[in-house]
């Protein structure tokens, strides 16, 4: 990656918390878009994109001193630029968004970052609006339907509401849980799975993911669409979280789920052979960091995890 910027304090700085813009609209918007976030007093802002020669990070940068501009070299999943930003920051909590989420009368303040830091969870997602100020889905439940794991969406936002992820990364995040973590998979290619192994991860591990109504974010276009086709990204998702069985103090992966999976995957020998052993071999590496396996979460959501 190329960092440039970056080298001034911030003149406004309220509160102890840093942003996370993740660059997806045209040029034109980016001036006012950082504006609005140094307006907000964040210790830092830390813009993230993938490399586009069209894009004028360096101009910014001269105008922007006190923010850094993070370029990735190569095409990257939002998550994967995520995890360079979170590598650039220092305090305790950091608001992640798209920087279409912080156009229009865009506001963050300290108060607001004090009342979702009293959630004391990894991650407070943000309630989200259509441009027209309509409420998009943003409550998502695990299920499992036919033998087949599903998230179902809801739109009905209750403060302090269990979510499984947030939409489109947006929230506000706890920094140490994060890299405690390890962050988001890069060798999953899927931007859905990734982002969904991430914070089933969490679940597993014992960590919260909570809505507030008071959070709330505003979409300047149109809302991006996912890709859930279950692909092999799916498969390394389901080693990793569907699969391992969490017994007494840990978590493993049985060698005699092999077979099933095997048949289920529709891969060839060699190729399932070593997407089990590195999701076993990853497992035993973090087995005293599960706290619940994926039927013990799915059985108690609603019922434990909701009251």
């Amino acid at each position: 990656m190329t960092i440039l910027g970056g080298m001034e304090e911030s003149s406004r700085i309220l509160m102890d918390v840093s942003c996370i813009v993740i660059k997806r609209t045209v040029n034109q918007y980016r001036s006012q878009v950082l504006k609005n976030l140094l307006a907000c007093g964040f210790k830092k802002v830390v813009s993230v994109e993938s490399f586009n020669s069209a894009f004028n990070t360096e101009s910014l940068s001269l105008d922007f001193p006190e923010v850094k501009f993070v370029r990735a070299h190569g095409r990257m999943n939002d998550g994967d630029l995520v995890n360079l930003g979170m590598g650039e920051v220092d305090t305790p909590y950091v608001l992640v968004l798209h920087d279409d989420l912080c156009l229009q009368d865009f506001k963050f303040s300290r108060s607001l970052a004090q009342k979702l830091s009293e959630f004391n969870v990894f991650c407070v997602a943000a309630r989200l609006l259509t441009k027209d100020r309509q409420g998009v889905p943003v409550r998502f439940t695990p299920k499992v339907k036919n033998f087949v794991f599903d998230v179902e969406s809801s739109l009905a936002v209750v403060d302090r509401a269990m979510t499984l992820f947030p939409l489109d990364l947006a929230g506000f995040y706890n920094v140490n849980v994060f890299k405690m973590l390890g962050g988001f998979d890069y060798t999953i290619g899927s931007p859905y799975w990734q982002e969904l192994d991430l914070f089933f991860r969490a679940w597993l591990w014992g960590e919260k993911v909570q809505l507030s109504s008071a959070f709330a974010l505003e979409f300047f276009d149109e809302l991006p669409a996912y890709d859930r086709t279950a692909d092999i990204s799916y498969l390394k998702f389901y080693l990793k979280n569907l699969l391992p069985a969490f017994k007494r103090d840990h978590g493993e992966i049985s060698l005699t789920s092999f077979p099933s999976f095997k048949n289920r995957s529709r891969c060839g020998m060699n190729e399932a052979l070593s997407l089990f052993s590195g999701a076993k071999d990853w497992v035993k590496l973090n087995r005293f960091r599960f706290k619940t396996d994926a039927v013990a979460l799915l059985e108690a959501w609603g019922k434990d995890i909701e009251g």
